[in-house]
């Protein structure tokens, strides 16, 4: 693909405009898009672009998954939008952030939080990885200097998490990026690490899990001083509260001093709260999530590894991986090591068999070109081409694979794997499994057999298995009979009253026709009839929109209101749900006109049809106002 440009373009008018874009970022494969109105993407004309593999809605954002391209495409669509570079919302539209369930608003901080560092965040890693292994070869010593230096660069994120973290969380809370980096660069100040070597002047909470060595006072109060270097938690806390009160203080102070002041009041105040209660009581938790997530391993490693090894790719699929990130870093940071990752080190692996048998099996062209590429991602770790591209279209070469990403898992458990390091994916993780005292070991011999393991198993259970190869499908489409031999598709009013022009609408997305043709009314009542015979296509979880398709294929979308999806389908009332068949003027909607007035939204209402490029044109009504089943548009085939 070489016209980045014009993807850009294409992607972007198919979320629904640079206008309806919050924010987007983007991870290995994917463009993480956060949308001010999802109902308003055009999610299946994006599946179906050239250069798009597929499209996942998880975690509050709005994922196009691009595959290795995806660093220039997202540049082009940061260029073409005029978006901005680091992806982040404008502190005013931090609030407007993921309004899903807590799950998902977890899911979408931590994913925010931990991307931008993530590349980096591996190199170190496999610096530090690939040191261990030259000293278990023999090749440099662990008292040269060619040690000391390497083991600096693989180190040296680790042990200054917290300030990166600093940078990356406020941001992702609406923040000052350098305030956060301050606060974190508090947590592994030397001097304060240096006092934690000294004599206690007392002792709190003696003989209790919490007892706590205090050395230093401030105004007075004890200072419980803990570890902060690789720590994640405490960071997060911090400047969520940091972000609190420096709003608070922008709010109070005059504009002439604020730009120090501001600043100067959040750090008096943040800091020291961050060292007597936030940072105390986060590492307690941090270490107490340790704890719990190493009992439950405890209990039959093998099982957990059969369950992660074979979800893993399930996990990837909807974003789920991301909740297991924090319990990784806090079990590096309390112990040394993390052996819950690890029993997802085979799956990638099991992947690129199946990929790899799929390839030889098929005798379609289209998949042994996608398979080429996805394979040799797959190799390193990366593993959304394969997925999406090759053995999830086919199902059963995706269920082959979590099986054997399972019995690498289980395998993985059993000889007792555990991660060091987060490092390289794919055969640049190898490294990560060397033990910084035993090098390499039997363990680490046996993880490299499970994921060998993985992926014959992956191999030639698709390739026994099989599946139901696109080259198969020979016979000629039946011939499908025009029920409208005119061409002209009449699609009823849904609701009774004034028409508006789409150009009308203070929303450029409509206004734009980026969604389609159309027309608008601005309601006199809160009833919505199906304005066509048909299917109902998606009922939109917050209610506010509903998608239809007629027996003559005219897709369409009723938009009631607009930014309604704020009200998270407060004052909707569905009488229909995916799936279901209506005729033209069956009641599919209610809302309560007055009351979403009242909440502050305009309640025009666009009638769009989605589909618009696959007819000649759309004639809209020249009527000033209807009522249901009056004549609204006429789509021209």
């Amino acid at each position: 693909m070489s016209n980045y440009d014009q993807l850009a373009k294409d992607i972007l008018s198919r979320v629904g405009g640079p206008k309806n874009v919050n924010s987007v970022f983007h991870c290995v494969t994917r463009l993480r898009f956060k949308l001010k109105d999802e109902s308003v993407a055009k999610t299946e004309e994006l599946k179906n672009m050239p250069g798009v593999i597929t499209v996942m809605q998880s975690g509050g954002q709005y994922q196009v998954v691009i595959g290795n391209e995806v660093p220039d495409v997202y540049k082009a669509v940061v260029k073409a939008g005029n978006l901005s570079a680091e992806g982040q919302v404008d502190e005013n539209d931090a609030d407007s952030g993921p309004k899903g369930n807590l799950f998902n608003r977890f899911v979408d901080m931590i994913s925010g939080v931990f991307t931008p560092v993530l590349g980096l965040l591996a190199a170190t890693g496999m610096i530090k990885g690939f040191t261990a292994m030259f000293v278990s070869l023999g090749w440099i010593t662990n008292t040269e200097g060619t040690y000391a230096l390497l083991n600096a660069i693989g180190d040296c994120l680790f042990y200054f998490f917290p300030i990166f973290l600093g940078y990356t969380a406020i941001k992702k809370f609406g923040g000052s990026p350098f305030l956060g980096m301050a606060i974190g660069a508090s947590l592994v100040y030397p001097t304060l690490a240096g006092i934690r070597a000294g004599e206690p002047l007392y002792t709190l909470f003696a003989g209790t899990l919490f007892e706590s060595p205090i050395r230093i006072e401030f105004l007075g109060i004890p200072v419980i001083l803990m570890d902060y270097a690789s720590s994640v938690i405490p960071i997060i806390i911090a400047t969520f509260f940091a972000v609190k009160i420096e709003r608070f203080f922008k709010k109070v102070m005059p504009k002439v001093v604020s730009n120090f002041l501001v600043p100067f009041c959040t750090l008096l105040v943040i800091v020291p709260l961050t060292f007597l209660l936030i940072g105390p009581i986060a590492t307690w938790a941090g270490q107490l999530l340790g704890a719990f997530t190493s009992s439950i391993y405890g209990l039959s490693p093998v099982l957990t590894g059969l369950v992660i090894g074979g979800l893993w790719q399930v996990f990837v699929l909807f974003g789920l991986h991301w909740g297991l990130v924090p319990l990784v870093f806090v079990n590096l940071a309390t112990l040394g090591y993390d052996s819950i990752l690890a029993l997802s080190f085979a799956a990638s692996f099991a992947q690129i068999g199946a990929v790899l048998a799929v390839m030889l099996k098929t005798k379609s062209q289209k998949l042994k070109t996608l398979g080429a590429p996805a394979f040799i991602s797959g190799i390193f770790g990366v593993t959304e081409p394969a997925i999406y591209g090759v053995t999830l279209p086919l199902k059963k070469p995706f269920i082959m694979s979590c099986i054997a990403g399972g019995i690498g898992g289980g395998i993985l458990g059993l000889v007792g794997t555990k991660g060091y390091i987060i490092g390289g994916l794919g055969v640049f993780g190898y490294p990560s499994y060397v033990s910084p005292t035993e090098g390499m070991n039997s363990v680490f011999y046996w993880t490299v057999a499970a994921t060998i393991i993985a992926f014959i198993l992956g191999f030639i259970l698709t390739y026994v298995v099989g599946f139901k190869d696109p080259v198969e499908k020979t016979a000629a489409p039946a011939p499908v009979l025009d029920p409208n031999p005119n061409n002209r598709y009449e699609i009823v009013s849904p609701m009774a009253g004034e028409v508006v022009e789409l150009k009308e609408i203070n929303d450029v997305t409509f206004a734009g026709e980026h969604m389609g043709k159309g027309i608008a009314i601005r309601p006199v009542s809160g009833r919505v009839v199906s304005p066509i015979t048909g299917v109902v296509q998606t009922v939109y979880r917050t209610k506010h929109a509903i998608g239809l398709v007629s027996d003559d294929g005219v897709e369409m979308l009723i938009h009631i209101g607009q930014d309604t999806v704020q009200l998270k389908g407060q004052h909707f009332t569905a009488h229909v749900k995916d799936g279901d068949r209506v005729n033209a003027g069956d009641l599919i909607m209610e809302f309560d006109l007055q009351a979403i007035k009242d909440a502050g939204y305009e309640t025009i209402t666009p009638i769009i049809i989605a589909n618009t490029s696959n007819y000649l044109d759309v004639v809209t009504t020249k009527i000033a106002s209807v009522n249901e089943k009056d004549k609204l548009l006429t789509v021209l085939g």
